[in-house]
């Protein structure tokens, strides 16, 4: 039997896993006593970035791992199963632990908490030889890492993040979820970004905070008075060219159901880790990612026909700077660097709001 306290300490511990936009689309649920379950959901219905639940199955694959390492700390096994009858937008995932002698503490464990987000600029210091061999390694089997950190590619991607920024800064069906994820004048957020962890000068901040009221206020800004100009050299020109690398996940054979979109999410968790303990921080460089997955499978991003044009381009151009095709299948796309500990971050709910009640 494992006590109840063990299990609970883990869960508190994997509840720090990453999730977009800090949504954290899971709920805990004590079964057993060698047994814990994991209710995911996804936010599809209301998230633009959410496409077709594939980012919220990326994060519950970060939970989950997160949990195996948590549970290596107490000499357990953690091993989950998606349950038979789950559906694709409430997945429910079985996770038994078991005690097995001599089992070591993984060495990302002490990762798991001071793993974060910097999203304003960092040091370009190159990679070393280590860093990049355990970067490579992060990921484990049946995924590549493919970094970019020379100038010329820097300059690259960050001609790539200017442009994706002008598509999400202007397009209708994304505005709504970019009003409702930042905790405007905060240091720290349980459940949203903070606006101090956003990347943006105070000035910038006001201002945004006064046009995101409403979507009219962002037409006009962006039509008449350049508004997408200074978000987009703050959050995304310069961070692209103020880093170390750029990194690209991708995965050997292309998803074919959810599963492999959670374990897509285990391993972009392993990246992240492994990036914390080689002494990088990262920001997630996700919407070409995403808008690249509509483009490709035909589906409509917005009812305006120029996002959706933009949206092919954007992935055409993606695919010229990696030099891929475009049946690769990628999962997670970052930056990584050397700087200081953001001063700002985003917290977790705690463990009772996460936890179901019996």
């Amino acid at each position: 039997m494992i006590p109840r306290d063990t299990r609970l300490q883990i869960l508190d511990l994997a509840r720090w896993a990453p999730s977009g936009d800090n949504t954290q689309p899971w709920r805990f649920e004590i079964a057993g006593d060698d047994r814990l379950v994991v209710h995911g959901h996804d936010t599809r219905t209301w998230c633009l970035y959410d496409y077709n639940g594939y980012a919220s199955h990326m994060a519950h694959g970060a939970l989950l791992e997160t949990l195996r390492i948590a549970a290596t700390a107490h000499g357990l096994e953690a091993v989950w199963r998606l349950r038979a009858d789950s559906t694709d937008t409430a997945p429910v995932y079985d996770v038994t632990l078991s005690p097995v002698s001599g089992l070591a503490a993984d060495p990302l464990l002490s990762c798991i908490e001071r793993r974060t987000v910097q999203r304003r600029a960092m040091r370009a210091t190159p990679l070393d030889s280590g860093q990049r061999t355990a970067l490579a390694a992060a990921p484990g089997a049946g995924y590549t890492v493919q970094c970019f950190e020379t100038g010329a590619e820097r300059r690259a991607v960050a001609g790539l993040l200017w442009r994706n920024a002008y598509l999400r800064l202007t397009c209708p069906e994304a505005y709504p979820v970019h009003k409702d994820v930042i905790e405007w004048r905060a240091r720290f957020s349980k459940d949203r970004i903070p606006e101090q962890a956003v990347g943006v000068d105070a000035v910038t901040a006001r201002l945004m905070e006064w046009v995101m009221a409403s979507w009219g206020r962002v037409q006009f800004f962006n039509r008449f008075l350049g508004g997408t100009i200074a978000p987009r050299v703050q959050l995304d020109l310069i961070p692209a060219l103020a880093c170390s690398a750029h990194l690209l996940l991708k995965a050997d054979v292309p998803p074919r159901g959810l599963a492999d979109h959670v374990r897509a999410g285990a391993a972009m968790q392993r990246l992240w880790l492994t990036a914390t303990a080689v002494g990088l921080h990262l920001q997630p460089e996700m919407t070409p990612v995403i808008f690249r997955w509509y483009a490709r499978s035909g589906q409509r991003i917005s009812h305006d026909p120029a996002i959706d044009r933009g949206a092919a381009a954007l992935a055409e151009r993606f695919e010229q700077i990696a030099a891929i095709g475009p049946d690769q299948a990628l999962s997670f796309f970052c930056r990584v660097g050397v700087s200081d500990p953001p001063r700002s971050r985003s917290l977790r709910k705690g463990l009772d709001e996460l936890l179901l009640k019996p």
